[in-house]
């Protein structure tokens, strides 16, 4: 299914047929001012091992982080991770892992958040740290 908005921003027309989250499975169940959570699969996104890819949970976290940012700012505001880190605590191994994205700071030029990853068994396997630049005087074109 292509998606063409991804919470509160429009997917440009040629990129619709490009999103991440839409290879990785990440599906944003929550979007609000407080509060964005999202959802991915285990399976499809692991290492050769068979664990969950930490690049995966990268890509939640930033997706879900992102999409915070642009709620505080407005969706027609060009919105760019500025800094991410991830801790990885425990590997999931199947299921789903849900993400919960928390504001920190909401100021003018940047906005960080704190994303804690769970399991099914509600397991905090990862937790990520966001800042997002929100540049000043940039609009996002929509079509």
């Amino acid at each position: 299914m292509t998606q063409t908005a991804l919470g509160p921003v429009e997917v440009l027309p040629p990129y619709v047929d490009q999103q991440l989250v839409e290879r990785l499975g990440i599906e944003i169940t929550v979007c609000g001012p407080d509060l964005v959570v999202g959802t991915m699969p285990v399976a499809g996104n692991r290492q050769p091992i068979g664990l969950l890819h930490g690049g995966a949970n990268a890509v939640l976290a930033e997706t879900l982080g992102s999409l915070a940012a642009w709620v505080h700012a407005g969706a027609d505001r060009i919105i760019v991770g500025q800094e991410l880190s991830c801790t990885h605590h425990a590997a999931a191994r199947s299921g789903r892992v849900t993400g919960s994205c928390r504001p920190l700071h909401l100021g003018t030029h940047t906005a960080t958040y704190e994303i804690v990853i769970s399991d099914d068994q509600d397991r905090r396997t990862c937790t990520a740290r966001l800042t997002c630049a929100i540049p000043a005087a940039r609009r996002r074109k929509t079509r």
